[in-house]
């Protein structure tokens, strides 16, 4: 069937080597994930010099830590000497410096090369010069962003405008005061599925009816298969009688202080492209970050945020996390379950969108865009 020959109704897909190939999945990652804005750690697990993560970005290993000036830095977690790996662990905490277990070239946690054996004797090296290579850092709402390109697009243009074109403004999203909230769960999942596959997912409502009882029940206008990423500045309304949104519709925790009427007793979906999702309650945050590690693995980190004093009391917050927990545990298998048919020659000039997913076009526009690439 070609695209020409579609009813009216329908808008086709990408065709299924764009999430099986590895070699568009190469590409994705030079023209994509190390050449865009990428949330990968929270501020916070940084909580002193010297603790560090280490997190996978495209093809490069990052290493992000908090120097002694309390900024946060992030560089190529390669040493400058041989290309042996600084740092194999995902997390820890050095005291001064980093070290290479190779040959003991050492970089200050500003990156500057500081000692190696026998380095007096080279008194020609540049110790900036042959210092870790840095990457691109920003810091908004609680959380460490990263850019591997030379000359980045700035951060206000491509991660924020994304925002403002979803909810209107930023005053939107800054109101729920994220980088004041407090971790209540982290889950990480481990995804048999594209990334792209995982995206489109979120971005759309049409199977919500089929598999996620639980969030229609509390967000009934789903059931209609309409996703609130639709339409700019809406967010879907409470049904009746749910008292907050938990997975049996009892009250959660204290709403966040800064949450406008307006936004009480609604939920916000965001997709922040390339690898990001925020979603938007009154009591609290659940943001997922998206490590693609091939073309049929992805690895999702999600974080539930609270109201601080609301985490430090120790109160029971299981109602409130089991929802989403429940929405992404299902919205995985699905994803897996679509990976499987990735491969097949029924889905070799891909599939079609119905109405409510026609925006997904979009995305399928903007991925082809990115690639350079076109499906003529």
């Amino acid at each position: 069937m070609t695209t020409s020959s579609l009813p009216q109704s329908l808008i086709a897909t990408l065709p299924g080597g764009y999430y099986t190939d590895e070699s568009v999945f190469a590409l994705e990652q030079t023209r994509v994930f190390e050449s865009m804005w990428t949330c990968v750690v929270r501020s916070a697990d940084l909580a002193k010099p010297g603790a560090f993560k280490t997190v996978q970005v495209g093809r490069e290993s990052v290493l992000v830590t908090r120097a002694r000036d309390n900024s946060i830095r992030a560089f190529l977690n390669v040493c400058r000497h041989r290309g042996a790996r600084i740092k194999t662990e995902e997390c820890g905490e050095v005291k001064r410096a980093f070290q290479c277990p190779y040959h003991a070239w050492t970089y200050d946690l500003e990156g500057k090369l500081i000692a190696a054996p026998n380095l007096t004797k080279m008194p020609d090296i540049d110790r900036v010069e042959y210092g870790l290579i840095n990457v691109h850092v920003h810091e908004w709402l609680g959380y460490v962003w990263v850019n591997l390109a030379d000359e980045p697009v700035p951060f206000e243009e491509e991660v924020q405008g994304q925002v403002v074109g979803r909810l209107g403004d930023l005053d939107s999203i800054h109101n729920y005061g994220i980088e004041d909230l407090g971790l209540a769960r982290r889950t990480v999942y481990d995804v048999k599925a594209n990334w792209k596959l995982i995206i489109e997912n979120f971005m759309e409502c049409y199977h919500c009816a089929t598999i996620h009882p639980e969030l229609v029940d509390v967000l009934p206008e789903f059931a209609e298969g309409l996703a609130t990423q639709l339409y700019v500045g809406h967010g879907a309304e409470f049904g009746d009688g749910v008292e907050g949104f938990t997975v049996d519709g009892s009250a959660g925790a204290e709403r966040i202080p800064g949450v406008s009427e307006d936004q009480d007793r609604r939920y916000y979906g965001l997709t922040v492209k390339p690898l990001m999702f925020v979603n938007l309650v009154p009591d609290h945050v659940i943001l997922h970050r998206i490590f693609p590690l091939a073309a049929d693995h992805t690895v999702v980190e999600c974080d539930w945020l609270f109201r601080k004093d609301v985490v430090d009391s120790g109160r029971d917050l299981e109602s409130s996390i089991e929802l989403f927990h429940r929405v992404n545990v299902q919205d995985f298998e699905a994803c897996e379950r679509t990976q499987l048919g990735m491969g097949s020659r029924a889905y070799a000039k891909g599939g079609v969108l119905v109405p409510s997913e026609h925006h997904i076009g979009g995305f399928h526009e903007w991925v082809l865009d990115r690639l350079g690439t076109s499906l003529a």
